[in-house]
């Protein structure tokens, strides 16, 4: 056999007889204050695990352009070769 309604009514009257209505409020009051103390522990837990990932280290450099001969001065100065050669 469960609990019925009536029965579940007589333990709620009971629980309010024996502890009084301030100290149901007062005690609901303090399990919502645990409720929002967890929360907070646990948002301060995720803040802290974020910092403690390093940071990737990052180098400046400044690019320099390549002097690559062009290709006309390259065949240019194949030709002057062959020319003083031949």
């Amino acid at each position: 056999m469960g609990l019925s309604w009536s029965h579940i009514l007589i333990v709620l009257v009971l629980f309010v007889l024996l502890f009084g209505r301030g100290k149901i409020s007062e005690l609901m009051g303090d399990v919502a204050q645990g409720i929002k103390s967890f929360k907070k522990g646990m948002a301060d837990d995720d803040q802290a695990e974020e910092p403690a990932k390093p940071e990737p280290k990052v180098i400046e450099h400044k690019a320099t352009k390549p002097e690559a001969p062009s290709t006309k001065s390259a065949s240019r100065a194949k030709a002057t070769r062959s020319r003083k050669s031949g």
